[in-house]
């Protein structure tokens, strides 16, 4: 049996040096939080979880209906682009999301994001960012908010919420970013730009590695009239969240140029392992699949496609341990006998 170790991790931040203990956690599967893309058309966008033992194979908890209503989180009734964290204290997790129900209202507008919070997976605080609301002066004509995603920023000991913006009056798709209070229920801040991609891009997704930044996007090429001539997972990389972000306008996923799209990428390493999956919702073909990767650069050529008993929409993966795989059973039931042992 392993045992956790405890390991003393001393941060330099700014001019003063902070050291704090922390415990490595023996992750032994991994928690997939996600909205589905098939049944019922009202019922697909609102959270659902899946477990798998290997990332590869994945079951579905709840008998793949909602873990938490999304009329009960949600400013519109429906949630999108579930993206999932586990805090720096090993034990508190975060989950960001679209706050839009377009089977309803439609895709025209967006105003806000939802925030939740849990201590134990099962259990979820919540709160509900209108930026058209909290910040009229700079967001007034807000017609966008997509994909949030949260990262926790060593320079400022605070966990940053970013996500795409687009406004009435632009087409231009950049990233915008906010701390977000303790309780994770708003912001700290009015959101400031955080990244504008030379043609804009959306569902991003940020890691750290080896002191550098990774953002993951979907970004697109265009002519000199504005007129898309490709798309496809791009990145950007930069030595802090503060930037400054260098573009990588080179591809990754294997279908860039072809007629399958994809979007909502995602990063995650693997349990034990230096290699990292770079999975992506193939939206207009119903799949969803995946690439690996030891140094974030260069990817597999041949996509790969999970195992699974749901349809999935763009959603986001974590390490979880035994015991938080046998919480979430016997909450929801579902995960698999593997991910428990």
């Amino acid at each position: 049996m392993r045992k956790n170790v405890l390991i003393l991790a001393c941060i330099s931040i700014l001019s003063f040096t902070s050291c704090t203990s922390q415990k490595t956690q023996d992750y032994t599967a991994y928690l997939f939080a996600y909205f589905e893309g098939s049944g019922e058309l009202m019922a697909q966008e609102q959270l659902r979880f899946a477990v798998s033992a290997d990332a590869v194979h994945w079951k579905a908890l709840n008998g793949n209906r909602p873990v938490i209503p999304s009329d009960e989180i949600s400013q519109t009734g429906g949630i999108r682009d579930p993206h999932i964290l586990r805090g720096e204290d090993g034990h508190t997790f975060y989950i960001t999301a679209t706050d839009m129900f377009t089977r309803k209202n439609g895709w025209e507008y967006n105003p806000g994001i939802v925030l939740l919070k849990s201590g134990n997976l099962t259990d979820w605080t919540h709160g509900i960012v209108d930026l058209e609301k909290s910040y009229p002066e700079k967001f007034a004509h807000i017609k966008w908010v997509w994909a949030p995603q949260t990262i926790y920023d060593p320079e400022a000991r605070k966990y940053l919420v970013y996500f795409t913006v687009r406004f009435e009056y632009d087409t231009a798709l950049n990233f915008y970013c906010a701390y977000a209070n303790e309780d994770f229920t708003a912001f700290e801040n009015e959101p400031q730009l955080m990244f504008a991609p030379k043609y804009g891009a959306i569902d991003g997704d940020i890691i750290h590695k080896d002191g550098t930044y990774h953002f993951f996007y979907k970004g697109n090429t265009k002519d000199r009239n504005g007129k898309e001539l490709k798309s496809g997972i791009q990145q950007a990389t930069a030595p802090s969240l503060r930037g400054p972000w260098k573009e990588h306008f080179a591809y990754l996923d294997a279908y860039a140029g072809t007629r399958t799209h994809v979007e909502g990428s995602s990063i995650f390493k693997l349990n034990d392992s230096d290699e990292y999956i770079l999975m992506y919702d193939l939206y207009s073909s119903g799949r969803y699949e995946f690439q690996r990767s030891k140094d974030l650069i260069h990817f597999s050529s041949k996509p790969e496609t999970f195992v699974k008993d749901f349809h999935p929409r763009h959603g986001s993966v974590i390490g979880i341990t035994r015991e938080e795989a046998t919480r979430l059973d016997q909450r929801w039931g579902g995960v698999p006998e593997e991910a428990k042992q």
